[in-house]
């Protein structure tokens, strides 16, 4: 089955799904290029369509510990791939009550970074003006 018709997905053959463990960069660089070969994908063409450069692609299928992580789940997500984190249950409530602190800081943090843009667009370019004495 092919995944082609999903806008923004990369198509990869999929068939029955198993779970493994990733604990470093180097087994889903693996994994990636694993499902990009068996796609027959060339890794440019790849990374063009996932929207990455061809080194971020080199990088992460040679398990590059430094690779944006942020990258790697978006094309993670590109591929239709899940990634999961096993939380104790005990934890859940605390893992909740962080990540909505996250999430307002980083709307407020949004909302006051349009102000200062807007104010900036509409205050005269260029500062001030020279004065011939």
């Amino acid at each position: 089955m092919t995944r082609s018709n999903i806008p923004g997905k990369i198509p990869v053959n999929l068939g029955i799904s198993v779970q493994i463990p990733l604990t470093s960069v180097q087994e889903a660089g693996v994994a990636i290029r694993t499902l990009r070969k068996r796609a027959g994908i060339r890794i440019d063409d790849f990374a063009l369509t996932a929207g990455v450069s061809k080194q971020f692609m080199t990088d992460l299928e040679n398990g590059k510990s430094t690779v944006q992580m942020g990258k790697v789940l978006g094309l993670l997500q590109r591929l239709n791939l899940r990634v999961s984190l096993d939380l104790p249950d005990a934890a859940l409530d605390s893992f909740l009550t962080e990540f909505d602190k996250v999430t307002r800081r980083r709307s407020l943090k949004t909302a006051s970074e349009s102000l200062v843009a807007a104010v900036r667009s509409k205050s005269p370019s260029g500062g001030e003006e020279a004065s011939d004495e």
